[in-house]
């Protein structure tokens, strides 16, 4: 497996920066937050470290060189909107960005790009998979026609009042995977595995690994710490925020042994990086760079 970091959490540095931070600390790959130049307004969000709008082959070749020479690679192209945005401005905003992000990441020959399916949060999930179907046939098409797969991250991007009651990704469940999968049958979509978000949705973190194996194209380090006593306060229908806080790897409720060990079992030898959401984190980049450093060192007693 690949190790490295998702460079969302790098907001201020230059992806000659970020390249640099990485090669400097033994991390092999980056998976490249590239959102639309003009920022977004939620967390974790609206940092471009590579513009796609205007990548061209000249570049394409002086970034892939750099990493080269300091023997990085780009792991994906990462992008996390809603492109079932119940807004049809926002929408086609978005599914226009994963068309560039597609492009791009054929121009690079990284040929992979990390995203969200999105929702329609007052839909309910059979309107919303009728929505897929509209939306996503065309842009899996062409993601198979570029050569570039597309891995699902399961968040169910369900935080915060404004994306209550269904939230911003349909793919946040197996059960949900295997209606998608049916729908959208193609070799080139796949998951951006997350185990922190089963662990807030109480749904096993490990058991899917196995059935999912060959659907696996990417791979988040992101710990949940799930406070019960908060919980027992508001219920699993309270806004998840009012019970749960993302944490580094090993400062949550992940069992990273077994998760590393259930992806050993399959045989995964992609991409795995760290991801940064944890509030104690982020007074400074200097504390983003601490905590990436701070997670690598603890992942590496699970990665080889």
């Amino acid at each position: 497996m690949k190790f490295g970091l998702l460079t969302a959490i790098c907001e201020g540095m230059t992806f000659e920066e970020v390249v640099d931070f990485a090669a400097e600390n033994n991390l092999e790959c980056l998976e490249v937050a590239c959102w639309p130049q003009g920022g977004a307004q939620r967390r974790y969000a609206g940092v471009s470290h590579i513009d796609v709008a205007n990548l061209d082959e000249a570049k394409a070749a002086e970034i892939n060189k750099l990493c080269a020479d300091k023997g990085v690679e780009i792991s994906s192209l990462a992008y996390y909107p809603n492109p079932l945005d119940p807004d049809e401005e926002k929408r086609n905003a978005a599914i226009a960005h994963i068309y560039k992000l597609m492009d791009a990441s054929a121009l690079l020959g990284v040929n992979m790009i990390t995203t969200f399916i999105g929702r329609d949060p007052k839909k309910n999930v059979d309107e919303n998979m009728e929505l897929v179907k509209e939306i996503w046939t065309p842009i899996i098409r062409y993601a198979e026609e570029k050569g570039v797969k597309v891995a699902i991250e399961n968040c169910p991007m369900l935080f915060t009042n404004d994306e209550w009651p269904g939230g911003q990704n349909i793919m946040s469940t197996p059960a949900n995977w295997r209606r998608v999968f049916e729908i959208l049958d193609s070799p080139n979509l796949g998951i951006n595995y997350d185990p922190s978000h089963f662990v807030w949705q109480q749904i096993d973190y490990i058991k899917p690994i196995y059935e999912f194996k060959d659907k696996i194209f990417h791979v988040h380090y992101k710990d949940i710490k799930v406070f019960k006593d908060k919980l027992a306060d508001v219920g699993v229908m309270a806004t998840p925020l009012q019970y749960m806080s993302p944490k580094l790897p090993g400062l949550g409720d992940v069992d990273w042994g077994k998760y590393v060990s259930a992806l050993t079992d399959i045989g995964y030898d992609g991409y795995t990086v760290i991801e940064v959401e944890d509030k104690a984190f982020e007074k400074s980049l200097d504390d983003a760079k601490k905590a990436i450093l701070l997670s690598a060192r603890y992942l590496r007693n699970f990665i080889a």
